[in-house]
């Protein structure tokens, strides 16, 4: 792994102002201090007691600032053994508890037995083009609660095509990046 070239701040919650290490590594882009803030103030009311599922982890700013937030487990999913190995010592440097990192390509932990989530973080790797078939592997594979809140992070000229009992219940645009929430109902 190649040296530490950078930090990201979590936001807010229990470890607001932690910073976590972000390798250099090829496709690793972490979702922004402004789209996570309003992201997390949008779910400001729905966290605590929560199991969330952060399916393309990446450095798991996502899912660690749900954790710092009152969320009682993460479930982070991340195929490339060296981010997932940041991840841990991130977690383990923060004493995030309810943390667990799986080393595993999401199209294939999804084939997995389920456990439902009622928040799920779909930030996949742009160019991968992901988010329609992990989308449909989550709303058939018994991932989701009757009434889970899903992230969706993509490009701002790409709509993803989601399950249509996905309702949009709010988005932005940030750049050249669109982020959406949307609740399964």
């Amino acid at each position: 792994m190649n040296a530490v070239p950078g930090r990201i701040r979590i936001i807010g919650g229990h470890l607001r102002n932690s910073r976590l290490n972000v390798p250099d590594l090829p496709g690793l882009r972490p979702s922004s201090e402004r789209v996570r803030e309003t992201l997390f103030n949008w779910l400001a009311l729905t966290m605590a007691g929560e199991r969330a599922l952060d399916l393309c982890a990446g450095t798991g700013a996502l899912g660690i600032e749900a954790l710092s937030r009152g969320a009682v487990a993460v479930q982070f999913v991340e195929p490339q053994a060296a981010i997932a190995e940041a991840l841990r010592g991130n977690l383990a440097r923060l004493k995030a508890g309810g943390g667990e990192v799986a080393c595993a390509d999401a199209a294939s932990f999804l084939k997995r037995p389920p456990q439902p989530f009622g928040l799920v973080f779909l930030d996949p790797p742009f160019a991968a083009q992901l988010w329609t078939p992990l989308a449909q592997q989550l709303e058939q594979g018994g991932w989701l609660t009757a009434s889970a809140r899903i992230y969706v992070e993509s490009p701002r000229q790409s709509v993803p095509v989601l399950p249509t009992n996905w309702a949009l219940h709010r988005e932005g645009l940030a750049g050249e990046v669109r982020y959406a929430l949307y609740r399964r109902t």
